[in-house]
């Protein structure tokens, strides 16, 4: 059998790391193929090899049956391939049409720009695909989903053949990501092969013709998707069962212990970012904020943890308000916070292990008496923790830079769950983790649920609301549009909301 793409013993070494060892990867033409992995397996590394980003250290690349040489994303889109990376590479002050053409735009003349020939070949290309969009649009006006679909037209209108999707759905509400969907099946039925890569199982079993899965670098197993099933995959993943599945009815809910009112705040040039925000969140329960990227939620996280400004509203605390406390006193008021970027805001990444597990507490008490460190007390309590958490560490006087995401991610989990804190506010807990680190966040998160704590999830995943939350609100350009029971709502309902839809017949 032909194949459209073929890797022979590719090996990618950095250093004395070995990214990709002797992977053998055959990719039928008009497929979706998916690459599957946790974090660290090698997929990110492969795709950059056959997209030109990185060079093989040894290992052959086949297109079309021939050997080529990719030095270069040059030498990639010269045959065929085109890549839709995670974060978009397109200038949100042009518009649709000349993101498309940039750096090949046809001209009158030698001067002039033939724009007419740049929206006319840009929509007839959206037209024949069923990209629906529009080429004379900027692009700092059009959705996410709509400037992804602008980097598929980028790739087509370079005569891509194999197109690489890099979690491509990551952004995405669940209405855009069946958009997405749609036009991949389109793709496909023109002889266009897709290479999918992504962490989410659901939409791999749901897209996918075949399946490969990477661990620690190597190929695991090439599967057809009708042979498999998600469990089967995590397993392949991980090398042991992972569960990632709904959690379990909280037991009890008590009062809410954190309470926000018509809250509001503005950015630096004074425009609103935070409007009439009001929630509560009780003991017991996970309260999941889901929303498109850019409506508020880093803004709200901010104004919660006193780090934003507050232009009107209160904030209460087991009755107290706190509302314009410092950070410190939030925090000492019983405000634990799992920031969304754990590098710059969660450690301090050339610390060690011991010194991450007790920043922000070490002016408390076992670490200090106010004057002078206990580094006994500091190595007794890193000790601990590594093990409770298992973090992943050669020692605790490791520097926490060079862990990987999910080890770092626990070291943050264990210092706010050590803080005892009575409400918990997790701003995108598992982002960039793979399977088995998702799956230990959760049950943290549920732990503390289930030990009475007020859990405040913020998450662009929206089968991470649904697996955890007790009642979800929906934020739209700032403002709280509907707060509903997890049972009474579907994806779909919520990524109506989330995108400015009503949904009226959903009581919370």
């Amino acid at each position: 059998m032909a194949y459209i793409l073929e890797l022979r013993d590719i090996c990618k070494h950095f250093g004395n790391v070995l990214a990709n060892d002797h992977i053998n990867l055959k990719v039928e033409k008009g497929t979706v193929h998916s690459i599957v992995g946790e974090n660290g397996a090698g997929k990110t590394t492969l795709m950059n090899i056959l997209y030109g980003l990185y060079k093989q250290t040894a290992g052959e690349i086949f297109v079309d049956g021939s050997e080529v040489d990719i030095e270069s994303p040059s030498d990639a889109i010269d045959l065929g391939i085109g890549m839709i990376h995670q974060h978009f590479k397109l200038i949100p002050a042009m518009t649709v049409a000349e993101n498309v053409m940039l750096g090949i735009e046809p001209t009158k003349g030698k001067v002039f720009l033939d724009l007419k020939k740049i929206n006319g070949s840009t929509l007839e290309i959206s037209n024949k695909y069923g990209l629906a969009v529009n080429p004379k649009s900027m692009v700092a006006d059009i959705s996410v989903g709509i400037r992804q679909r602008v980097e598929i037209l980028k790739a087509l209108y370079r005569n891509a053949n194999v197109l690489i999707l890099d979690e491509p759905t990551a952004l995405l509400t669940p209405q855009e990501s069946e958009d997405l969907f749609r036009i991949i099946e389109r793709l496909k039925k023109d002889g266009k092969t897709i290479l999918f890569i992504s962490h989410k199982l659901k939409e791999i079993m749901q897209i996918s013709d075949v399946i490969t899965v990477l661990r620690d670098g190597k190929v695991v197993d090439t599967v057809k998707k009708a042979n498999t099933d998600e469990v089967h995959l995590a397993r392949l993943m991980v090398g042991r069962d992972v569960f990632l599945k709904p959690a379990p009815k909280t037991k009890k809910i008590g009062e809410p212990i954190l309470r926000v009112e018509n809250l509001s705040a503005v950015n630096e040039y004074h425009h609103p970012v935070l409007t009439n925000v009001t929630f509560d969140v009780c003991s017991g329960e996970i309260l999941g904020i889901a929303g498109v990227d850019g409506n508020g939620q880093t803004e709200l996280v901010r104004a919660l943890i006193g780090l934003q400004p507050i232009t009107q509203g209160k904030i209460s605390l087991k009755g107290t308000e706190i509302t314009h406390l410092s950070v410190k006193k939030m925090r000492s008021a019983g405000i634990g916070v799992i920031p969304e970027d754990r590098l710059q805001e969660g450690l301090v990444e050339d610390f060690s292990v011991e010194e991450n597990l007790f920043l922000g507490l070490q002016r408390n008490q076992p670490f200090s008496n106010g004057n002078k460190l206990d580094w006994n007390a500091v190595h007794k309590n890193a000790d601990s923790l590594v093990k409770t958490f298992d973090i992943r560490t050669p020692n605790i006087e490791h520097k926490a830079h060079l862990l990987s995401g999910g080890n770092q991610q626990k070291i943050i989990v264990a210092r706010e769950i050590y803080h005892a804190p009575d409400t918990i506010i997790a701003a995108q807990p598992t982002r960039g983790l793979d399977i088995a680190a998702t799956d230990f966040v959760h049950e943290q998160l549920i732990k503390q649920r289930d030990s009475g704590k007020a859990v405040l999830l913020l998450s662009l995943s929206l089968d991470e609301i649904m697996l955890l939350s007790t009642r979800i609100a929906v934020i739209y350009k700032g403002t709280i549009v509907a707060v509903v029971n997890k049972d009474a709502v579907t994806p779909e309902d919520l990524g109506l909301m989330m995108l400015g839809g009503s949904y009226e017949h959903i009581s919370a």
